[in-house]
């Protein structure tokens, strides 16, 4: 099954960025773009997409209104959406996502969290960034869970990229901090993920929130 898509964004070179991501899957359509608010309205109505990507920050109608108009139980029909935004702002995440948004995404998160988050929402699942998870756990719990541990340990350096992760940071931000290749990163990262028995970036935060691991990462829970 194809999963329309309306991009809504007000810089014109973002729009045609994630254009180029979702376009590279045989599954995504791109069915429009808008570059403001009220133009985003008027697009769902008129294109009815499955999922739109909306940023916060628009002219004449701000992101979040936007969701709570396309996902409120007024909405007709409803569509899905994922905020896609620079800012992780609290005055943005939980109004976001209690507007009834399918996701929240950073703009740094990359391609292949972008790409899942489409389709997770289609799925009636949700998707949010890894740093920005972290911070909800926290807000959440007040403290870490007990958690079993996994069955394989992870390694000095498994522990070091799950941090970075955790942070939101990319394959190549944490090459470049790490002074490794991108590669050998997505290598770490694949191990990672079947240690903890996670799916993806976000699964790896969430796990290593309830181990403990992130004690010593700004913003992560207190030992």
């Amino acid at each position: 099954m194809t999963i329309r898509v309306l991009i809504a964004d007000d810089q014109e070179m973002v729009r045609r960025g994630l254009r180029r991501i979702l376009e590279t899957q045989s599954d995504l359509q791109v069915v429009g773009e808008a570059a403001d608010g009220l133009a985003t309205i008027e697009a769902a109505r008129t294109l009815r997409p499955d999922v739109a990507l909306v940023d916060v920050r628009m002219p004449r109608m701000d992101g979040l209104e936007v969701v709570r108009q396309l996902c409120g139980p007024a909405a007709d029909p409803p569509v899905k959406v994922v905020v896609v935004t620079t800012f992780d702002l609290d005055e943005y995440v939980y109004p976001a996502l209690r507007g009834g948004a399918s996701g929240f995404l950073l703009k740094r998160s990359g391609p292949a969290l972008l790409i899942e988050a489409v389709r997770a929402a289609m799925a009636g699942d949700s998707l949010i960034s890894p740093s920005v998870t972290v911070r909800l756990l926290q807000h959440v719990t007040g403290r870490r869970p007990d958690a079993a541990p996994p069955a394989e340990p992870l390694t000095a350096r498994e522990r070091e990229i799950t941090r970075e992760v955790a942070e939101g940071r990319t394959n190549a931000d944490i090459a470049a901090a790490l002074f490794i290749s991108p590669g050998t990163v997505k290598t770490h990262v694949a191990h990672i993920q079947r240690k903890l028995g996670v799916r993806n970036r976000v699964g790896i935060a969430m796990r290593a929130f309830e181990l403990g691991y992130l004690t010593d990462v700004p913003g992560g829970p207190a030992a």
